[in-house]
């Protein structure tokens, strides 16, 4: 009797470690993430330029081309679910740069249908500072529509589930000109180090 007690009194006081550490090391993942997940992407680093114009300038075989007037859910591309980002272990499935100010995932060139726009600057241009020097903390919206500073953007249809994990509220954000998508800048997140497209709305 004694014997069994004592195995159901471990077996109990194991049960109760594994319950205590599991949820641990579930929240350090969770708050790893909301950081920025790796020591090399993210986590505050702001790249001191943008990416370099695409070496790449074959057409895309994508989906049919972003208009500049924001399209209805029905037109809306989907991401392509070939493409990868993650080029090392804990690095985020996003375009994202690396801490070196490596920018991976801005290969496509200027042909990439994804990011055709009819009437480039439509809305004219954001005159807000761009590049590292300029962080701007995001004041609320969603992707199809977000601002900061009186400035508001839109997130290329493309790119929106690139933004999934973004705080729309307090994110920090730095605007860098595309070399290759005429109408397009960059919008890079300062915590996570993933970027999308945006589109300039006005002020």
């Amino acid at each position: 009797m004694t014997k069994t007690s004592g195995l159901l009194a471990g077996a109990l006081g194991l049960g109760l470690v594994l319950m205590v550490s599991v949820p641990g090391s579930s929240q350090d993942r969770g708050r790893e993430q909301h950081q920025g997940g790796s020591r090399d992407v993210g986590g505050g680093h702001i790249p001191a330029h943008g990416p370099p114009p695409a070496r790449a300038q074959q057409p895309s075989r994508a989906q049919p081309p972003a208009r500049a007037e924001q399209p209805s859910r029905a037109q809306q591309p989907a991401a392509q679910e070939n493409r990868r980002f993650a080029d090392k272990q804990g690095h985020p499935e996003a375009p994202h740069v690396h801490t070196n100010d490596k920018w991976v995932g801005h290969e496509s060139g200027r042909n990439d249908a994804n990011y055709h726009v009819d009437h480039p600057w439509e809305h004219g241009r954001f005159s807000g500072g761009i590049g590292r020097g300029h962080v701007y903390r995001l004041g609320g919206g969603n992707r199809e529509r977000f601002g900061f500073g009186g400035f508001f953007f839109s997130v290329a249809p493309y790119d929106y589930d690139y933004s999934n994990d973004w705080l729309w509220d307090q994110d920090q954000i730095v605007i860098y000109d595309d070399p290759d998508h005429e109408g397009w800048y960059l919008a890079y997140n300062v915590r996570l180090g993933t970027y999308v497209h945006v589109m300039y709305l006005g002020s």
